[in-house]
């Protein structure tokens, strides 16, 4: 990392408007097989339809490596209130919020870091069609890879980092992370 601490950079997280911030220990990260498979039961429609998902992504293997490469993280999480367990549209509406966040926030980290790893939350939804496999992305500053398609667990990662995943019914809850060197 580049010396700022961590805590220091927790704060900033907060005060950017995440609604929950927490210190991310690169090695408790375990990339897990089965959780690339639930990206290939294709319930989004986007599993080898796009560059952030897989199999565009990469391999897991290379994942491992990529994540080795780094010393320190934080996890970032936007979480809304639910008018009810339907509620769609306030669901939508944070997923939409955290990607943008997820994107600004790298955006200020990236000239105090020089290289960061951001892995966010769901696919790609920036163009209407992606230019996978056929063409390089359009939009690489803009997009990033989901935890799940790295193969994270995102429950267990929150857990083992000592942030919440769930707070209280009628809530939804994206979670993100940035890795540095």
């Amino acid at each position: 990392m580049n010396g700022e601490p961590i805590n220091t950079l927790v704060k900033r997280a907060l005060d950017f408007g995440f609604s929950h911030a927490a210190p991310l220990d690169p090695t408790s990260l375990k990339i897990r097989r089965e959780v690339r498979d639930m990206c290939a039961a294709d319930k989004c429609k986007s599993f080898n339809n796009c560059w952030v998902c897989p199999p565009g992504c990469g391999e897991l293997e290379e994942h491992k490596k990529t994540i080795a490469l780094y010393t320190g993280g934080l996890l970032v999480q936007t979480t809304a209130d639910l008018e009810d367990d339907f509620d769609y549209e306030s669901m939508s509406s944070a997923g939409v919020l955290q990607k943008e966040r997820m994107v600004a926030f790298r955006k200020l980290l990236l000239p105090e870091f020089g290289h960061l790893l951001a892995l966010g939350n769901g696919g790609c939804n920036l163009c209407e069609r992606c230019t996978y496999p056929g063409s390089p992305c359009r939009k690489p500053e803009q997009t990033m890879v989901s935890m799940e398609a790295f193969g994270l667990f995102v429950s267990e990662v929150c857990g083992d980092n000592g942030l919440g995943y769930h707070y209280g019914p009628r809530t939804i809850t994206y979670t993100g992370c940035y890795l540095f060197k």
